[in-house]
């Protein structure tokens, strides 16, 4: 079977286990997530702000899937995602708490309907955009929205997918298939598209 039928057949496979499991998590309490989430304005409440080593921008979290945000978290918590600070804060948080804090952060989640900007880059269109979308719009709730987050947080996001630093079977085998020039220009195109996610706007926390 040729790769890209491969990656469509994986992908098909996911989907179909997340509609056998039945309908996606309750809602979260967006108030409550508002109490109990404050600390996460250190970092993702302030625009532009990096991460210190390595550095890379602190991804925006306003307009991404609450339930991207959940699974993000509970990634954090059970190490498969290494970030000491990501860590230390998702394991104080149970499941309830991970789904109020990602209602408050996400807010309303973009749109998938606008047009994409700019050429599409190979590698989008075979590997990326049957979960993320040409327009950086994540499909389902479990697939993080990319459009315009920081360029250089994909970048390094996908870098650590090749490194074993984040650990999921569907970006690990397409990751395989990435250069380094590949991964500037997926990270780039998707960087630059609009509507855009944002930076939690420290106002609407007081």
């Amino acid at each position: 079977m040729p790769s890209t039928l491969r990656c469509w057949a994986r992908i098909a496979s996911v989907a179909l286990a997340l509609a056998i499991a039945g309908p996606g998590q309750a809602a979260g309490d967006a108030q409550r997530g508002k109490q109990i989430g404050y600390t996460c304005l250190g970092c993702h409440g302030i625009e532009n702000y990096k991460n210190v080593y390595p550095t890379y921008s602190v991804p925006k979290l306003v307009g991404q899937h609450p339930e991207y945000i959940v699974a993000a978290l509970k990634a954090y918590r059970g190490k498969q995602r290494s970030h000491g600070t990501m860590y230390a804060q998702a394991s104080s948080l149970s499941d309830q708490d991970m789904q109020d804090v990602a209602a408050y952060l996400a807010q309303q989640p973009l749109a998938s309907n606008a047009p994409s900007v700019g050429t599409v880059p190979a590698k989008v269109t075979g590997l990326c955009s049957a979960c993320h979308g040409a327009n950086g719009v994540g499909l389902m709730g479990e697939y993080p929205t990319l459009a315009g987050q920081h360029a250089d947080y994909l970048a390094r996001s996908l870098v650590e997918y090749q490194k074993g630093d984040r650990k999921n079977p569907i970006m690990a085998s397409f990751v395989t298939q990435l250069s380094a020039a590949d991964i500037t220009a997926i990270a780039e195109y998707y960087g630059a598209q609009r509507p855009e996610l944002k930076t939690v706007l420290r106002r609407n926390w007081l």
